[in-house]
């Protein structure tokens, strides 16, 4: 028997071995270890981005589970950089509050191997290995703060939706097994060329759509997400918005795009339907909510289905629109939850909407990088937010797909609304007394998720043509 080749699966063997390192450091060395844990956990994401940026072409092992190509390349990026980013926005947050314990930063590495499998995985057998990795890390990573009852509400909640989601992918995962005789996904492109799709291999479709829906939080398998971003550390919620979306996005695009081409007008119905109701409730949901946490949860369900759009389009152009759209959300998602953690009296965080009345009188700088997360996430033209929605609701345009373009166009107009409110409450509204000083790694998210949104406005191309090389790899 020959070994398979192991270049391809580099930064996740590194981190892999890294984690068992930090396991055993932890062992020993008890709650003292925690920072040392934490500059470790760092350290192996940032060689892991640098051994995932040297990877060139296209390669396949594992006998075809695992695949390294542009595309997988440029979402593992994403990933990386969001678990980096809530180890920095983490570290002080939990340790002032009593619940920071070593386990944090080992926990997030091992949930980052598995979204990186997710990213890479080419077959079903590979796809649901990653998602339960990372599912079954992300489960201890919810209910974190045990001795909170909304933390543990929050916990409970997720274990138990995630398990029923695993459910259906796997049921769906076998009837596309037992329709086409294989769990590859070029096997399964092949058995569905020409578009010859029984009604059993659709229900599979059907089952596997609902099971990866769940891990991005669209319409219907939505519940779970306020309750979780609410109830969990604001520094877990940050986490469960940004990396995990990345790498559920990029299995979701691969998974219909690499093993159903034949079957588009199947699937694309149903990446339709939980387009437009992601879109139409995170729209119409928000606008009464008085939790920012709350808001930022259904602001990131309506997200979700901005990014299907790209995806329903079935084209290399939906998909280059679907990466772009998620590089410029990642950065306005952190940007939006440094200023959440930002929020603090007396040495408690402050969670209401009402709390961040006249901010532009207490921390003008704070108050504007939020107000333009929050004008870039309405998609207010020239902010990058407005070309993250451009790029993808051309590629419906271009797929014929107009109403998608238009009912996704009224949307952004609607949840413009709840986002210019926050601009309004900050500006307008009498002034609260001010905030404490934030950590010294929110403000550096902060900072630079605010220059990326910047600098994207103003210069979205080599963004652009980022992730048009990187989709062309999945054609």
């Amino acid at each position: 028997m020959t070994l398979p080749a192991l270049g391809p699966a580099l930064p996740e063997i590194i981190l892999a071995i890294g984690a068992i390192a930090m396991v055993l450091i932890g062992a020993f060395r008890g709650e003292s270890a925690t920072r040392l844990l934490e500059g470790a956990a760092l350290a192996l994401f940032a060689l892991a981005l640098v051994l995932v940026l040297s990877g060139e072409g296209k390669a396949v092992t594992f006998n075809g589970a695992f695949i390294a190509d542009g595309f997988g390349r440029f979402m593992k990026v994403l990933t990386l950089i969001g678990a980096a980013a809530a180890i920095l926005l983490s570290s002080d947050y939990l340790r002032r509050d009593g619940t920071m314990r070593f386990e944090f930063p080992i926990l997030v590495v091992l949930a980052t191997i598995g979204m990186m499998m997710m990213i890479s995985a080419n077959d079903l057998i590979g796809l649901y290995v990653g998602l339960e990795l990372q599912s079954l890390a992300l489960y201890v990573v919810a209910a974190f703060d045990r001795d909170n009852a909304k933390s543990t509400e929050a916990g409970l909640k997720y274990f138990v939706l995630g398990a029923l989601s695993s459910g259906m992918l796997l049921y769906g995962a076998s009837l596309v097994y037992g329709f086409t005789g294989t769990v590859t996904y070029s096997g399964i492109a092949q058995a569905v060329h020409g578009g010859h799709v029984g009604i059993g291999l659709i229900f599979g479709i059907v089952f596997v759509a609902a099971g990866t829906a769940f891990k991005i939080s669209a319409v219907p398998f939505h519940m779970w997400t306020p309750d979780v971003y609410e109830g969990a550390p604001t520094p877990v919620a940050a986490f469960f918005a940004s990396a995990p979306k990345m790498a559920a996005m990029a299995m979701i695009v691969r998974l219909f795009v690499g093993a159903f081409p034949g079957a588009l007008h199947d699937w694309q119905q149903i990446i339709i339907f939980m387009a437009v109701a992601s879109m139409a409730l995170g729209a119409f949901a928000a606008i009464g909510q008085s939790n920012i946490k709350r808001l930022l949860a259904y602001s990131s369900i309506a997200n979700m289905g901005y990014a299907l759009v790209g995806l329903a389009a079935g084209t290399a152009a939906g998909v280059q629109g679907v990466m772009t759209y998620m590089a410029i959300y990642l950065a306005t998602t952190l940007a939006a939850f440094a200023c959440v953690l930002m929020m603090r009296r007396d040495g408690k965080p402050v969670e209401e909407i009402s709390e961040l009345a006249g901010l532009s009188r207490t921390n003008p700088w704070m108050a504007f990088a939020l107000s333009m997360m929050m004008f870039s996430l309405a998609g207010i033209p020239p902010l990058a937010g407005f070309w993250a929605k451009f790029y993808v609701f051309l590629a419906a345009i271009d797929a014929k797909l107009y109403t998608l373009a238009v009912i996704g166009v009224v949307t952004s107009v609607v949840g413009a609304y709840y986002y210019l409110r926050l601009v309004k409450i900050i500006y307008f509204d009498d002034a609260k007394p001010a905030f404490e000083k934030g950590d010294l790694g929110v403000r550096a998210v902060l900072l630079v998720s605010t220059i990326f949104v910047l600098v994207l406005s103003l210069v979205p191309a080599p963004l652009f043509d980022s992730a048009a090389a990187a989709a062309k790899s999945l054609f």
